[in-house]
């Protein structure tokens, strides 16, 4: 089957896969249908600024499921269809949903202040919190993660710019490990069986 991605979507995606290679991702395996972290670890924690005015670390969701994503507010393609997808999940998840926390995490803290992200990620789900700070931090937290941006002249003049990204969602356990990567493009319903088989563990 044809590769349809974009070419620096191929670039990203093989630089990540090397990067997880670090963290042990390996095939799909123990009933999961997105690719599993062999041996699992602790999840690199973080504490950023939060988009609901607070701020927001990792270690404040233990007891649920967390997907983690790193994207941006103005990314025109990648993080729409992501969002979509685990808002879907979460929808699909019922009374359920409450054992679900959505973290994303921004690549381009000039443009995500608190307040944007929180408007943006409205649109999706009022639930999922977003995360920014300054690059230093921000860029700690990539390395830890294997996720990769880099900032690229748009197509669109009023944008002016893009962030290229990792496109990989990780699923981390209600115990804080980092037990999953979901490639982009996932389809919902996988997700939502990976989640539920976390919610049970």
């Amino acid at each position: 089957m044809k590769d349809r991605r974009h070419p620096w979507q191929r670039r990203l995606a093989l630089v990540a896969l090397a990067l997880a290679g670090t963290f042990g991702a390996g095939c799909k395996s123990e009933g999961y249908r997105s690719g599993v972290f062999d041996p699992p670890r602790e999840a690199p924690d973080f504490e950023l600024e939060g988009s609901h005015g607070s701020p927001i670390a990792l270690r404040d969701f233990r007891g649920k499921v967390v997907a983690l994503a790193f994207g941006f507010s103005h990314c025109p393609r990648i993080c729409p269809v992501t969002l979509s997808r685990l808002a879907d999940v979460d929808k699909s998840l019922g009374d359920l949903s409450k054992e679900l926390q959505v973290v994303f995490v921004t690549v381009d803290p000039e443009r995500d202040t608190p307040g944007r992200l929180r408007e943006f990620l409205g649109f999706f789900d009022a639930d999922f919190r977003g995360a920014t700070g300054d690059s230093s931090k921000l860029d700690a937290l990539q390395h830890a993660y294997g996720v990769v941006a880099n900032k690229v002249q748009s197509e669109n003049e009023k944008l002016q710019y893009e962030v290229h990204h990792s496109t990989s969602i990780y699923l981390i356990d209600k115990q804080g490990v980092l037990r999953l990567l979901v490639p982009f493009g996932e389809p919902a319903a996988d997700i939502l069986h990976d989640v539920k088989r976390l919610l049970d563990t």
